[in-house]
């Protein structure tokens, strides 16, 4: 008699997390032995729930690793100008090593400018342009912080990408691209695929790595995954019932896979402890 028993192992965030946070702290109380506090400064502009919440977790996981953090709110009438002129004072005060400003911005901001008005040496999401660069030419440089999350679940499994093939779902700038560079990176071949992609069934089941992306429900089955395949799902939705749940269907996709990410307690805990890194990093270079 056959069971349909779940066979995936599933990869921890919330474990992976605190095992990094805790090298993270240690080093930090390297550098303020040195005289030096990481510090990063969080921009939110307007009111938006869920920016808020994310803030919250950002400036509390600062507070977690001993660094210093700095939130400036501001109302959602405040002028580009003036925005731009707050990133140009944090990029001057040597006590901030990072600088983020929480997207989405009002609309009548431009992001853009937003993004590259922040020094590419405090550029700890990795969104500026000189951080893209530098993840394109293999330089050193900011990654993107959940990509690199992504990244160090693979690494958490001891998972040796040469050769595999890893098809990524979504080609934001944000998760996508990024993520497909350091895939390459590792000798990975890489497959892009968005809502474009004509049968991205054919390319999933081709797939040893599957990394979803895309912010859209069931966009990954079982019928989908290769035996043994690893899937991260990167995605954040809510399912009929309001809870939490990312773009792979987790029960069906479990029975087959060989490693998955859950929703919620899979990249996203990562996604601030990679921003927790990014800005230790920075602290570390500025030191030297």
């Amino acid at each position: 008699m056959i069971t349909n028993t779940p066979t995936a192992h599933i990869i921890d965030g919330i474990a992976l997390s605190q095992k990094l946070r805790t090298d993270i702290t240690a080093r930090a109380s390297a550098l303020k032995a040195r005289g030096i506090t990481p510090g990063l400064a969080v921009i939110l502009v307007g009111e938006n729930p869920a920016s808020q919440v994310y803030v919250r977790n950002k400036v509390k996981g600062c507070q977690d690793c001993g660094f210093h953090s700095v939130l400036e709110k501001f109302d959602a009438t405040m002028a580009e100008a003036e925005l731009l002129a707050r990133i140009e004072a944090l990029n001057n005060d040597p006590a901030i090593h990072g600088i983020l400003v929480q997207l989405p911005v009002p609309k009548h901001i431009d992001a853009n400018k937003v993004i590259e008005a922040i020094s590419p040496l405090k550029d700890v999401d990795g969104f500026h342009i000189a951080s893209a660069g530098a993840l394109m030419t293999g330089m050193p440089g900011f990654w993107p912080c959940t990509p690199y999350g992504c990244m160090k679940m693979l690494e958490s499994i001891g998972y040796d990408l040469k050769g595999k093939h890893a098809v990524v779902i979504g080609r934001s700038n944000i998760v996508g691209k990024p993520m497909a560079l350091m895939l390459l990176q590792k000798n990975a071949t890489v497959t892009i695929c968005h809502s474009a992609t004509k049968d991205l069934k054919a390319f999933t089941l081709q797939a040893d790595v599957i990394v979803a992306a895309v912010g859209k429900r069931d966009v990954v089955t079982a019928d989908m995954v290769k035996p043994g395949a690893v899937v991260l799902d990167v995605g954040m939705n809510r399912n009929d019932e309001g809870k939490l749940c990312g773009d792979v269907d987790f029960e069906g996709v479990r029975q087959v896979a060989g490693y998955i990410t859950p929703v919620p307690g899979g990249v996203g805990p990562m996604t601030i402890t990679m921003l927790l890194m990014n800005t230790l990093e920075a602290a570390e270079r500025a030191a030297i």
